[in-house]
C-alpha cells in the first residue's frame, strides 16, 4: 500500500467551492493533478463526495498552506495532524479509508 496515496487528498478540496463544476469532478481533479493515478483519483473523489457534506468539503478547504505545497511530501503523520485539527472525526475517517481502500483497489 502507497502510504503517500493519502496525502493528496486534502489538495483535492481546494476547488470544492466552485458551483459550475461538480463536486466530485473538481476532487477527482485536484487529486490527479496532486499526483494521484487517474483511477485512484476517480475512485477517492466518489468516496469522498459520497460521504461528506458539502460544508465537509469546505471545511477541508481551510487546511492552511496546503495550496502552495507538494503532498507527497508530506508525511501520513502531518496529514493526520492537521484532519484532527479540523476537529470532525468523520472528515479524518472518509479521507484516510478513501486513501487506502482506493490505493488497495487499484
Amino acid at each position: 500500500m502507497n502510504r503517500l496515496a493519502l496525502l493528496p487528498a486534502l489538495a483535492a478540496l481546494a476547488l470544492a467551492g466552485c458551483a459550475s463544476v461538480s463536486p466530485e469532478a473538481k476532487v477527482r481533479t485536484k487529486l490527479i493533478d496532486a499526483g494521484i493515478r487517474p483511477p485512484v483519483a476517480s475512485c477517492m473523489a466518489e468516496r469522498m463526495v459520497d460521504r461528506l457534506s458539502l460544508v465537509q468539503l469546505r471545511r477541508l478547504q481551510s487546511l492552511g498552506g496546503l495550496g502552495n505545497r507538494d503532498m507527497r511530501e508530506m508525511s501520513v503523520d502531518e496529514l493526520v495532524r492537521r484532519l484532527r485539527a479540523l476537529q470532525d472525526p468523520e472528515i479524518v475517517s472518509v479521507v484516510l479509508k478513501a486513501g487506502i481502500g482506493c490505493s488497495i483497489a487499484s
